[in-house]
């Protein structure tokens, strides 16, 4: 079957034996972004500016620092780092207005009047400089398009709803977002039988999680441990992946 560029991925993720194809591509994702960010985009103006407005989040960060690059990271962090510096100046200076503002007040305006917002718009912009990622951004805009590739290979590619059908499900997280994508992108008949396939395949493999993971305590107890693991062995592992995406691997 001729695979266009687009779909290739899904196939080859579906093919593999996985709780979450989707998690494959999110991993294979973040470890192009990783490279991506420590690499070539060093050198692009245009990713460094947007790299000092929004930085990376905890996971992002701790994956690059792991990957070894240290030079590659420490010219990405320097100039985020100088304009985190700039926007800590302009924060500091509101958190120190609205203290002055608010010590100037009388014991009873500070009782019964309204506190001053300074203090919530310091914090909030402080929350802010927290709360951005350009690489989950990024991660987000790829897990969308393979979203609706999956979507529409179901729609239009004659072998792939069977595959689709004989797979462990996925995630929760990408359980949700394909289910809320699902009316976007298709409609009548095919809606209805995808939507029967995806919540019977996902209940399916949860309720054998479910027993592969009783089956891992049922384990340690001493009348059991001359028997069969059976696929119980790395249950823990696929169950907290299975309930929180893929956050626990080899």
């Amino acid at each position: 079957m001729k695979q266009h560029i687009d779909t290739a991925p899904i196939w080859e993720s579906y093919r593999e034996d996985c709780e979450c194809p989707l998690c494959l591509l999110n991993a294979k994702a973040e470890s192009s972004n990783v490279d991506y960010f420590l690499g070539e985009s060093v050198m692009e103006p245009s990713q460094r500016i947007e790299v000092n407005k929004k930085g990376f989040c905890a996971r992002h960060f701790k994956m690059m620092y792991d990957a070894g690059n240290r030079l590659g990271l420490a010219l990405m962090t320097q100039t985020y780092m100088r304009e985190t510096v700039k926007a800590l100046r302009e924060n500091a200076e509101k958190a120190r207005s609205a203290a002055a503002e608010e010590a100037g007040k009388s014991i009873l305006k500070r009782i019964g009047g309204k506190k001053s917002a300074g203090f919530d718009e310091a914090v909030a912009e402080l929350k802010g400089m927290d709360d951005q990622c350009l690489m989950c951004k990024n991660i987000r805009e790829s897990m969308d398009r393979y979203i609706y590739t999956v979507l529409y290979m179901y729609r239009h590619e004659a072998e792939f709803p069977k595959l689709f059908g004989e797979s462990k499900g996925m995630c929760l997280k990408h359980y949700a977002e394909t289910l809320e994508a699902a009316p976007k992108h298709l409609s009548g008949e095919t809606l209805k039988h995808f939507v029967d396939t995806l919540t019977e395949i996902e209940l399916r493999n949860f309720e054998r999680l479910e027993e592969e993971i009783d089956w891992f305590t049922q384990k340690f107890d001493y009348r059991n441990q001359d028997k069969p693991w059976g696929n119980s062995r790395d249950a823990v592992k696929r169950s907290v992946n299975k309930l929180r995406w893929q956050v626990v691997e080899d």
